[in-house]
Formats: structure tokens, C-alpha cells, sequence
């Protein structure tokens, strides 16, 4: 039970409890501040009661916080063994004090962190609160948190260096000329702003009407495609701004046109949401409300708001441009209900017609000029069967629903700007609550489209294989295709909810990605087939010699492979191409060697073999070559590298634009290679790094030794020598 006075939590303000007072603002548990100058001693912090009870001790007081919180925040956890797998994390939290030991510990969280984005569950808890805090006032963390070892670490550190609870509490509590804090950068980026820079996206907004604990976001896909890059922008702002004002998310599926709909579609979108990491607090479906929709309807007719038109569509289209008011416009009530009927029942005289809200033909806003409210459809509803033969808009249903569910709140991309009065014409016909609304900006990409009609067609057509199509921005072809949630997540915040529109580039989201994987991700050795050379090594071992190498020379926990040297090896046919007779040259991860002879095929132009022996007491610094090879062992893995290029030839694809004019004719190039014995063990999802080739995940895993395993190649921010790609920067 919260006390009914807040109680005092008195501090030093050269060690301010910045976990305790951001707990506190998140949880919605008042405390009262009394903070110490630094010279007055004793830096523990100290929480009293009104009675005298004292609680000592940031991990003391953290808990007593959590208990209080609202049940929404689940800081404390939602279970029992979450709370005590949360004060485990507390306890060690502990250890975190700069020293010889510090490193270590931190190279552990890393390593632990490596596949996660909180300590404990799906969401913040006060273990990472307690974390943070000891990192935040380690001037050691600073020193090392740059070195590939701490990567994970660093990344879970920057994602609440950017979120406005964290950045406002350290704003306050941070002494001038005291700890510099890389955490607190709001002042800072705001006078940037104002001179003129750009800066990046920021979520500082003012929500009209929000207040804590009374905010209902919604987020509302259809189920006619899987979620793209665009709908995970939506998804995560409205997660963002329920969980920042301790309030409620709901994921709703808009499944008002039978004619688009799957269950497939369904599926896929709940497990984009949890790629997406996202936590709702409800999952519901617009057609669990048809019943209400359709006595609204019923209502709305007899009140004279609504009226059925027999219209033919593009008419009905002519008409709406040119303000010319449709004759079934001034039909009777009687008329208006019985043709209802006809729809309701779906039957031949009801497929003719349509529902029109009466608004206003005149207005210089197309989006009130009567706009269509209901339709027949006999198709079947994926959840409803045919127990329905009139359907609602989109227009119609969402201000409805969003009203009916309790949303306070509808966060629209800036192209429905115009649909706004709309939104809200609808909300006072019905005579429903009135929901806020806040446009941000969409996403768009050069050379792509986020159009599910146009990906359809893609899929249709035989240009992508489907909606996982690693060409297509979808969250599953994104992530297939070698793409961190981590990355994607945080190009998202960068974007913040500005309103700002921008063709994007690609690469940018790419470079972040390669900033998460590089550190981490294994390498591993491959030789295309066509053109390879063999390379016979006078000294070389008599017997294949297996030794031990680290998989990532910077990054330990990666683990190591087995190398195998042996007198025979295998080189590219470019870098065969690249040495000259007594040049002397490194063999990564065996030493220096010089070659002799090259001997090439009798019209002097394919190099067919090369003599050489090993200098190993040579120098690697000294070298202009530093090859890649493999041993001839028959125990190599067969590879189908796969490279992708844009879908579509066009920068910025226009609603108009004829897709078959503007697709891409060559998207996708293979190469046959063989990989070192260690790929055998590849999980398919593993992300890996070919040495001076690039980084590729696998997706199809080695089974034997005729069926290659398939890799894709993962883009690093460069621009490519090959097909659209290459002309991006033209």
C-alpha cells in the first residue's frame, strides 16, 4: 500500500539516486526530494516515513518503489520467480564498482546481453535500472565501452541514454561540472536545433490530454500482408508513448474487407509484433464489434445521418470530385432502411448499393464529401465466415472502435492529415467520445515501395517469393535477410515521431546494423568455384596439420575453429590473378609465404596452378597481400552465396507508376563457393562473416555434401558494384 504522505528521499547530490527517481516517475510513485549539498558527508541515500521508518540504500528503496508502482509499469515483474530472478540482478549490481574486477563483469553483462534488451523478461525492470545506475556513475564504463568486448553492453546502454524518462531525470539531478554525462544531451540538441542542425527525431511531444496512467494507444494493421519497415515505425511509437505514460497498448486487426484477408496474414503479424518486441496489452479484431458497427449503422439511417446509394462507382467517383450531390441523397428514411435490408441481407439489389455518411459536398475537404461507410462483400471472413454480408470502411470502423476500446489517443502517419476532419465528423455522428489524434511523418525508401497492394503484386507476378522475401521490407525478409531487431529498432527511434517527410536511404539502417554484428559475429573462410586456383606448397606439412583459431579475434566469447594446413590450398581466382612470381605474401591465419612459379593454361590468360613455399619467419607487416584460402580437404561445405539488389529501377516510386515499368529485371545473383569444415555446424538465423567477402546469414543449414548450404548476403552500408545499387549516389 502507498503511504499516504510521499516520503523523504534525502541524498547526496554528488551520488543522486538517479534509479530510485526514475522508478519513481515511471511507477507514478510520488517521493519527496531533499537533496544534500556534496560537502555533507554520508553519500547513502535515505527514503523516511512520516513515522520515522527509514529505508537505506539505493537496492532498498529500489524495491520498496517497484512494490508501489502501478501494475502496468511490472517493474518488479509480473510473477514470483521474475521478482526473485530481478533481485538476483539487484545483488550482483552490487559488484559493479570500478577496479581491476570491473571489466570482467562488464564483458559478462555483455556477453550476457548478447540476445537480449532487458536483464529480466520482455521489458525494463529495476534490475536494469540498478544496472544502469552503477554504469552511469562509473567514469570506467566511459573509458571502455567503446571496445568490441562490451559491445552488447553499450548497445542496451544507448538504448536509455535516448529515452526521455532516463534523459529528464538526469537533466535534473546532474551537478554543473560534475560527471559528465553523455545521457543528458536534450539541452544540448535543443540549441543545435535552433542554430540549424540536424539533429535526428525526438519524441519530445506534447500528447494533448495525456497524463499518466490514462493513456489507450492502438495499434491497428489489416491482415491482407506481413508488417514492413513502415508499419514498424507505427508499432513501436505507439508502444513507445503507452509504456511512457504508463498506459495501455492494444494491437488491433482491421479486418473489414474479406476480399484481402487470411489468417496467414494474421499469424505472420503476431510474430512480426514479437520480433518487434512488442507487448500488448490487448489483442483484439474490428470484427468483434460488427454487431455494434451495424446497429450504428442502423441508428445513423434512422437519424438521418447515413443514406444508401445505388450509385455506380466511378459515378459515384465523378461525382465526389466534381461536389455533385448523388440523387439518393434526398431519399426517405423508409427507402434508406429498406435498401439496408438488401445489403444486410447481401442479395442482388443490396450488392448494387453502398452506405454514404451525409457530410458535406461542398467542402473543399474530398475526405467529407460523403464518403462511403459500408459495403457488401459475399466473400467469406476469414474469422466471421458468412455470417456477414456488409462490411464497414476503414474510415467508418476505426473512429467507431478506437471510441469503443478506450483509446485516448490515435497516432496516424502525416498522410492521413486530410482524413483528420473526417476522423472526427465520423466520432461526433455517432456521438461517441472524441479520440486525440497526433501525424507523424511515414517512412519511405528510395527504390521501394511500402504499398501492400504493390508487394502483393511482386508476390504475384513471380518476382519475390513471398512476403519473406529477403528484397522485401517486410519485418520477416528484413530480419531473413540478416537484419538485427536491435538495428531496426534503434533506426526507428532516430526517426522519433517527427513530421518531417524524407526519402531514406538504405544504407543508413544497414551501417547501424553492421555496427551490431561486426563485433560479434564469427568469421569464417570461402573460395568461389569457378576460377579457383590450386596452390602446391614445396614445404608444406607432409600430413594435414589441424590447428585451434579464434573465430573472432576481438571477440572471445565467439569461440574457435579448427584450421586445417595442409601442402595443397585453394585460392580465389582473383587473388591468384593479384601475385607476381617471388612476391612474398600472408596466408591469414598461417603466416607468410612466397611464390614461385605460376603456371597458366597454353593461351597465357587462366592461371592454372601456382608453386610456393612457406616463409613463416617472415614478416605479415611487410606484406601487400593478406589472402584468404582453404585447404584441399574433402570435408569443405558447399555454398550458394546469394547477393539482392532493389526490386524496382525508380528512386521514388509515385501511386501512379505501372510497377511492370519500373521493375527491376535482375535482382539477385549467385555464386557457388566452398566454405571451411567449421560451417557444417551453422544454425540456420546464424549471422557470420565471410573474411574480405562480407557478412551473410545463413538461411538454408548444410545437409550433405550435394545440397549446398545457402547464405545471403547481409548489405554493410557500402554502396555495391552491381545493378541499381551502384547508381545510388548518381
Amino acid at each position: 500500500m502507498k503511504p499516504m504522505n510521499p516520503p523523504v528521499l534525502s541524498y547526496s547530490t554528488a551520488a543522486p539516486p538517479v534509479a530510485v527517481l526514475i522508478a519513481s516517475r515511471i511507477g507514478g510513485v510520488p517521493l519527496k526530494r531533499v537533496p544534500w549539498p556534496e560537502q555533507r558527508g554520508a553519500a547513502t541515500a535515505t527514503l523516511t516515513f512520516e513515522d520515522g521508518t527509514k529505508l537505506i540504500g539505493v537496492q532498498t528503496i529500489l524495491r520498496f518503489v517497484a512494490r508501489c508502482s502501478s501494475e502496468s509499469s511490472n517493474l518488479y515483474g509480473a510473477d514470483a520467480l521474475t521478482s526473485v530472478m530481478i533481485d538476483q540482478w539487484l545483488d550482483q549490481s552490487d559488484a559493479l564498482v570500478n577496479g581491476a574486477s570491473f571489466n570482467v563483469i562488464c564483458e559478462m553483462l555483455s556477453s550476457f546481453m548478447a540476445s537480449r534488451s532487458y536483464f529480466v523478461g520482455p521489458g525494463l525492470t529495476i534490475a536494469d535500472l540498478a544496472v544502469w545506475e552503477r554504469l552511469f556513475a562509473s567514469r570506467q564504463w566511459d573509458a571502455i565501452k567503446d571496445s568490441p568486448p562490451f559491445y552488447h553492453l553499450k548497445r542496451w546502454d544507448e538504448l536509455f541514454q535516448r529515452d526521455p524518462r532516463f534523459v529528464d531525470i538526469v537533466t535534473e539531478v546532474t551537478v554543473k561540472g560534475k560527471r559528465p554525462c553523455s545521457h543528458a544531451k536534450s539541452k544540448a540538441a535543443t540549441q543545435d536545433k535552433q542554430k540549424g542542425k540536424q539533429v535526428g527525431g525526438s519524441f519530445d511531444i506534447d500528447l494533448e490530454g495525456a497524463s499518466n496512467g490514462n493513456v489507450v494507444t492502438r495499434f491497428p494493421p489489416e491482415p491482407s500482408g506481413y508488417l514492413h519497415i513502415g508499419h514498424a515505425k507505427a508499432a513501436l511509437l505507439n508502444q513507445y508513448f503507452a509504456r511512457h505514460y504508463n498506459g495501455k497498448l492494444i494491437i488491433r486487426f482491421d479486418d473489414t474487407n474479406p476480399s484481402k484477408e487470411k489468417d496467414e496474414f494474421v499469424d505472420n503479424i503476431l510474430r512480426d509484433c514479437e520480433i518487434l518486441g512488442l507487448e500488448p496489452d490487448m489483442v483484439t479484431y474490428t470484427s468483434d464489434s460488427f454487431e455494434q458497427i451495424l446497429d450504428m449503422g442502423t441508428s445513423l439511417i434512422k437519424e438521418g445521418k447515413m443514406y444508401i446509394d445505388d450509385t455506380p462507382i466511378d459515378k459515384m467517383r465523378e461525382e465526389r470530385v466534381n461536389r455533385i450531390e448523388s440523387a439518393a441523397r434526398t431519399n426517405s428514411i423508409e427507402t434508406n432502411l429498406n435498401l439496408w435490408k438488401h445489403m444486410i441481407d447481401g442479395d442482388e439489389k443490396g450488392l448494387l448499393c453502398a452506405a454514404r455518411f451525409r457530410m458535406d459536398m461542398q467542402n473543399d475537404n474530398g475526405a467529407l464529401r460523403d464518403p462511403v461507410a459500408f459495403r457488401c462483400n459475399l466473400i467469406p471472413h476469414h474469422r466471421t465466415g458468412t455470417k456477414y454480408k456488409v462490411y464497414p470502411t476503414y474510415d467508418c470502423a476505426c473512429p467507431f472502435v478506437d471510441a469503443l476500446e478506450g483509446v485516448t489517443h490515435a497516432l496516424r502517419t502525416s498522410e492521413y492529415r486530410d482524413r483528420e476532419a473526417q476522423y472526427r465528423w465520423v466520432q461526433k455522428l455517432m456521438g461517441t467520445r472524441q479520440v486525440h489524434i497526433w501525424d507523424y511523418s511515414r517512412l519511405n525508401f528510395v527504390y521501394t515501395t511500402l504499398s501492400k497492394r504493390k508487394l502483393q503484386w511482386f508476390v504475384d507476378e513471380g518476382y519475390a517469393d513471398g512476403w519473406d522475401d529477403p528484397r522485401f521490407p517486410t519485418v520477416q525478409g528484413m530480419t531473413r535477410r540478416g537484419l538485427q531487431t536491435e538495428a531496426l529498432k534503434e533506426f526507428i527511434l532516430m526517426q522519433g515521431a517527427s513530421r518531417n517527410v524524407n526519402l531514406m536511404e538504405w544504407q543508413k539502417l544497414w551501417t547501424l546494423n553492421k555496427r551490431i554484428i561486426d563485433p560479434v559475429c564469427p568469421r569464417h573462410v570461402a573460395v568461389s568455384d569457378r576460377g579457383k586456383v590450386p596452390v602446391n606448397i614445396t614445404n608444406g606439412p607432409s600430413h594435414p596439420e589441424v590447428v585451434s583459431v579464434a573465430k573472432h579475434k576481438k571477440y572471445p566469447p565467439a569461440g574457435v575453429k579448427a584450421t586445417t594446413r595442409t601442402s595443397r590450398i585453394w585460392l580465389d581466382a582473383e587473388d591468384a590473378m593479384s601475385v607476381r612470381e617471388g612476391e612474398e605474401v600472408t596466408l591469414m591465419d598461417w603466416g607468410n609465404c612466397v611464390i614461385g612459379r605460376i603456371i597458366k593454361d597454353s593461351a597465357g590468360q587462366n592461371i592454372v596452378s601456382i608453386q610456393a613455399h612457406l616463409n613463416l619467419d617472415g614478416s605479415v607487416k611487410s606484406t601487400r597481400l593478406k589472402l584468404t584460402w582453404l585447404p584441399d580437404i574433402g570435408n569443405l561445405v558447399p555454398l550458394s552465396l546469394f547477393d539482392f539488389d532493389y526490386l524496382i529501377t525508380k528512386k521514388k516510386v509515385e501511386d501512379d507508376d505501372n510497377l511492370a515499368d519500373v521493375v527491376n529485371a535482375t535482382t539477385k545473383i549467385e555464386t557457388r563457393a566452398h566454405g571451411d569444415a567449421n560451417m557444417r555446424t551453422l544454425q540456420k538465423g546464424t549471422v557470420i562473416q565471410l573474411e574480405r567477402r562480407g557478412y551473410f546469414i545463413v538461411d538454408e543449414v548444410f545437409v550433405r555434401s550435394d545440397s549446398p548450404m545457402v547464405l545471403f548476403a547481409i548489405p554493410d552500408g557500402r554502396i555495391k558494384t552491381w545493378g541499381v545499387s551502384a547508381d545510388v549516389k548518381k
